[in-house]
């Protein structure tokens, strides 16, 4: 039972996956605030009716 236990302890074969799911569940995370940022510019863009783009499409 001790020996396979300090096998389980030094067994790392799973550490890589859990770093790259880090990674990628952080990257996610930033995208999704960048794309909520880049949507309320956007809307602010063509909302504002002293903007030149709100007033080329009336």
């Amino acid at each position: 039972m001790k020996n396979l236990l300090q096998q389980f302890v030094r067994d790392e074969t799973g550490a890589t996956a859990i770093e790259y799911g880090l990674i990628v569940a952080v990257l996610s995370l930033a995208i999704v605030a960048g794309i909520g940022q880049a949507s309320s510019a956007i809307q602010w863009l063509f909302s504002d009716n002293n903007s030149r783009l709100a007033q080329a499409f009336k």
